[in-house]
């Protein structure tokens, strides 16, 4: 047996010795040996200029002799296909011309007769058939008459009127009023009281209404003879209470004369 410096072993055979293999710095060096013989090649072979055609010298050239339009006809590939005048089937030769044949009259013109009694006939007679009703224009229209529109004033009551507004009108009244003329010597405005009845129809409340206008001429003896008039009213019976207005519209009579004249 021997050693790993050569020596034998007890077999008898030798041992292989162990392959080198090749460190990291070669193979680097190996690639870059490649790539740069790949970009020579690219740069010798890429420079290449495509190869220009050499320009054609005395060559024939075939061209069509002057009125040798018939010729061009033969670019048409419709020429044998379809029928045409310059074909050269029987089928398709020129075609006989028509000719016109006017149509000509055997008979002479008969002229209609013209009576000159008869003229405008058809016309009258179409105007009495379409007769149109008449329209008369009115250059001057007639007067219309009219009446003057003046407001008619009530006159002035004779007597004495009660007016009652609001929802005591729905209730009669049972007590008869007799109003009566008071003496004065202008017009006074009527006496306005609001009244309360209630249910049995008895004035629970009345208040006299002061006057819208403050020129009216008020009497104040009218005014409370309105007020007891008003408070002793009676209206019918009713299910609850019911507010309304007593208008008294006073008639005024001339005052007595208080210092009559002496006779002489």
């Amino acid at each position: 047996m021997k050693t790993a410096s050569g020596e034998l072993e007890a077999s008898g055979e030798p041992r292989p010795r162990p392959r080198d293999s090749w460190p990291l710095s070669r193979w680097l060096l190996l690639i870059l040996l490649v790539l740069a013989v790949h970009i020579a090649l690219i740069f010798i072979f890429g420079t290449r200029k495509p190869v220009t055609p050499m320009a054609v010298k005395n060559a024939p050239k075939l061209e069509l002799a002057a009125g040798s339009s018939e010729w061009l006809l033969l670019n048409d590939p419709t020429l044998f296909a379809l029928p045409n005048v310059k074909g050269f089937s029987s089928a398709w030769l020129e075609p006989p011309p028509l000719h016109f044949h006017r149509q000509e009259w055997t008979e002479k013109p008969r002229y209609l007769s013209l009576p000159a009694g008869e003229l405008g006939a058809a016309f009258n007679q179409f105007m009495e058939t379409n007769r149109f009703a008449t329209v008369k224009l009115e250059l001057k229209p007639p007067a219309r008459f009219t009446v003057p529109l003046v407001p008619l004033e009530p006159r002035l009551a004779e007597t004495s009127t009660l007016r009652i507004e609001g929802d005591i009108t729905r209730r009669p009244l049972l007590t008869p009023m007799k109003l009566p003329s008071w003496p004065y010597a202008d017009v006074i405005a009527p006496s306005k009281v609001q009244v309360l009845v209630n249910a049995a129809g008895d004035v629970v409340s009345a208040v006299l209404l002061p006057s819208n206008n403050a020129g009216e001429v008020r009497d104040a003896d009218a005014d409370q003879r309105a007020l007891a008039l008003a408070g002793a009213a009676r209206f019918a019976p009713a299910s609850d209470l019911t507010i309304g207005k007593l208008i008294f519209n006073w008639c005024t009579v001339p005052p007595p004369a208080t210092n009559a004249p002496s006779g002489l």
